[in-house]
């Protein structure tokens, strides 16, 4: 069986090898013709916006599902460099049958990735994914000629239009505060920086000079040391890192520790629900998130729900239930009544917020929860799907889990693109979570190996 085209955000590889700008051509043009086909369009002529970070990459990938769009009948808004956030928030906008984004988050400069968006700026169902990988060089004898090929335009109004719907979701100004943003060279490295000084913050910037070969190099989300040392040294309030689409954030306090996305969830519930604005009074995370969270939750009276891992199954969950909070410890964080997507930039923003209207520091604020220490150790060469029906793991696992009681957890889930098994403890101290997993990983490796 071939290997699934898309993977759990778009379709990504190394550019100009994996990432061709024939396959960027072919699938959208088949995106064009599955939506379509869908009925998507009402009978009228479709509009597709499409973005992208700062990549080299992305010059040429995205020049290529532009006219892979246009070929199909579909007219274009080219929206430049923008967060996927933002092109999410442009396709509703704009009232768009469906956006792209040209972007591979967080990975290194080399790899890129095309991730498709249909109408309301939502991510793509698995089904239409799949309608779109069987348009994939089917035979088309139909194509749109003379005026009904469409037509790319440049649309530099996109970023006013996302800047003024940032600043229409902070609930307050942040005049006084003193700012350091990491944009990771990324797609953020404009209008990151602008949105906090709209909205009154004193901001300094890192991060922030992208060159096409610099995306996540060294800073963003993935590499917070210059951002704390940042803080400190320039005697800065807090600061804030996004990845390379900004559809993520990460802090750190004006001491320079950092505050995961488990930490900013917390605050951001907290705040939420003290002025009547959590919807059902809940927070939707996933399985990983740090048993800590759960536990603060409970003390401040907030419900929680858990689903697997993936923002898309977080915003499954909220979508279908009715939620408007919800994210990852990596930092994916969504706010539903704003977005339909994690956005850092916003996440931020509202973090910002909540510093300055509750008058205590982040640090203070990351207080609500305590990281309990965890432990996540990779089991290779393993048959990871026999984890959750091989009796001796099992038992292993309920052995665990009953000598922590409810200090501590145990989390046992197979990888979805590799042969392996993660295995993760917490527990009340490092000690006590390295030793269980050092042994539950040995059970695996004994009683799962290929």
């Amino acid at each position: 069986m071939a290997p699934r085209l898309f993977g759990t955000d778009g379709v990504r590889g190394l550019a100009n090898k994996d990432l061709t700008a024939d396959l960027a051509l072919n699938l959208s043009v088949a995106a064009a013709r599955a939506l379509g086909d869908k009925g998507a369009y009402g009978g009228h002529r479709a509009v597709a916006v499409v973005g992208r970070d700062t990549r080299a990459s992305g010059e040429f990938l995205g020049s290529a599902v532009c006219a892979g769009f246009a070929s199909a009948g579909v007219d274009v808004l080219d929206a430049g460099v923008l967060p996927t956030p933002a092109i999410a928030y442009l396709t509703a906008r704009m009232r768009a049958e469906m956006g792209a984004v040209l972007s591979a988050s967080h990975n290194a400069m080399p790899d890129n990735g095309i991730k498709f968006l249909g109408r309301g700026g939502h991510k793509l169902s698995d089904a239409t994914e799949d309608e779109i990988t069987e348009h994939m060089g089917a035979p088309w004898t139909e194509r749109p000629q003379g005026s009904a090929v469409g037509r790319i335009r440049p649309f530099p109004q996109g970023r006013e239009f996302y800047l003024h719907h940032l600043r229409e979701c902070v609930p307050t100004r942040l005049d006084g505060l003193h700012v350091v943003v990491d944009a990771a060279h990324g797609a953020a490295s404009n209008v990151g920086p602008a949105a906090f000084e709209r909205a009154g913050a004193t901001v300094d910037v890192i991060g922030g000079s992208p060159d096409g070969l610099n995306i996540n190099d060294g800073y963003g989300s993935t590499h917070l040391d210059k951002l704390s040392e940042a803080v400190v040294a320039r005697g800065a309030d807090l600061g804030f890192a996004w990845d390379g689409d900004a559809d993520r954030c990460l802090a750190v306090d004006a001491d320079g520790r950092i505050v995961d996305g488990d930490q900013i969830m917390a605050i951001l519930a907290v705040g939420l629900k003290a002025t009547g604005r959590l919807k059902n009074d809940t927070l939707v995370l996933t399985v990983m998130s740090n048993l800590g969270l759960l536990q603060a939750m409970k003390r401040e009276g907030i419900r929680t729900t858990q689903t697997g891992v993936g923002d898309r199954y977080v915003l499954e969950e909220m979508r279908a239930k009715g939620f408007n909070l919800g994210g990852e410890q990596s930092g994916h964080v969504i706010m539903l009544d704003h977005a339909t997507t994690g956005d850092g930039v916003l996440t931020a923003l509202n973090v910002a917020a909540r510093v300055v209207e509750s008058g205590r520091s982040l640090s203070e604020l990351a207080k609500v929860m305590t990281r309990l220490p965890q432990v996540l150790l990779n089991v290779k060469g393993v048959d990871k799907d026999r984890v959750d029906s091989d009796g001796d793991v099992q038992a292993a696992v309920a052995e665990a889990q009953q000598e922590f009681g409810a200090t501590g957890r145990v989390l046992l889930r197979k990888s979805g693109t590799e042969p392996l098994v993660r295995v993760m403890v917490e527990a009340d101290t490092q000690e006590r979570a390295q030793a269980a997993a050092e042994r539950l990983a040995a059970v695996v490796k004994a009683r799962l190996a290929l």
